[in-house]
């Protein structure tokens, strides 16, 4: 494996272009395995606490992902390979869908490092996920400006449940929920079960089968444990590769196969170290060199 120290020694002795360097691995990975590959990749880690935008998934993704296919041979299905904070579900199931429409099931996915809320829910969307001991996927809860929706519904919970035992409090809580807009409890409820039925029937219709009885025992545990707040209690929860085994989704450790673990991290760190030292937020990329890359 051509590791963090190596591909930096690489970049400086050669004075190649990082661009080069990146395209070479995501190349070498994709020939191993045969497989289209696509590189997804956002600089959230090193530019998450700036006010820089599009670090996030959203609808701007799409033409990044258009680009990628151009040209490529899709009966050869599809490795995804993501490294992100998550961001909007309903980009997510915009770009699923488009993926399906041109891979059928033939999609894994690939975590190297993190895949976070919406990138988890992408994940799920998979007939497989790859994912190393130091990966990590985390809780599908909505938010809203970093408030998890479970918690604006259990404060109305809460609200209605005291008031029926102490009218007396109405002015507490008027004051209290007044920081919330008209409508905004039904909001909050609608974006959870978004989230669940999202996840639900991807998982369905790929990495299990909805008609069978156990598969949808197993696919009800998983978004259980994947969209709720009580046990999680962090959106930003790391959910380690045993746990989504015990869980119930189906998951491959990178490190059952040496080679593809070697091609994998050579890649992850070609494109954190290129990512770490230009402007760049976010790199959309395949093996075929097509590329869309967001700068600051």
């Amino acid at each position: 494996m051509a590791g963090w120290d190596d591909i930096l020694r690489e970049l400086n002795e050669t004075m190649s272009q990082s661009d080069y360097i990146r395209r070479k691995y995501l190349k070498l990975l994709s020939r191993y395995t045969g497989r289209n590959t696509i590189a997804y990749y956002s600089a959230f880690l090193s530019r998450g606490n700036s006010n820089i935008g599009n670090l996030d998934i959203n609808d701007l993704d799409m033409t990044g992902f258009m680009n990628s296919l151009k040209g490529m041979d899709c009966s050869k299905g599809l490795d995804l390979i993501l490294h992100t904070p998550g961001g909007s579900p309903a980009a997510a199931e915009a770009i699923i869908s488009y993926l399906r429409s041109k891979f059928n099931s033939d999609i894994r996915v690939i975590v190297p490092q993190l895949a976070m809320s919406a990138g988890t829910m992408m994940a799920c969307a998979a007939k497989e996920i790859i994912m190393g001991k130091q990966s990590s996927l985390g809780p599908i809860d909505p938010q809203f400006n970093g408030i998890p929706a479970y918690n604006i519904q259990m404060e109305f919970e809460e609200a209605k449940e005291d008031l029926a035992e102490n009218p007396q409090n109405t002015q507490y809580w008027a004051i209290k929920l007044q920081q919330y807009p008209a409508a905004f409890l039904k909001t909050a409820i609608d974006a959870i079960e978004l989230s669940s039925k999202l996840v639900e029937d991807w998982l369905g219709s790929c990495m299990f089968d909805q008609e069978k009885p156990e598969d949808r025992k197993t696919i009800a545990t998983i978004v259980g444990k994947l969209n709720e707040h009580v046990d999680s209690k962090l959106h930003g929860r790391h959910f380690n590769m045993e746990f989504c085994k015990k869980i119930g989704l189906k998951v491959t450790a990178l490190e059952d196969d040496s080679q593809l673990q070697d091609a994998v991290l050579s890649v992850h760190h070609a494109y954190m170290l290129s990512i770490g030292s230009s402007d760049v937020v976010k790199i959309i990329e395949s093996q075929n060199d097509k590329a869309v890359i967001n700068h600051a």
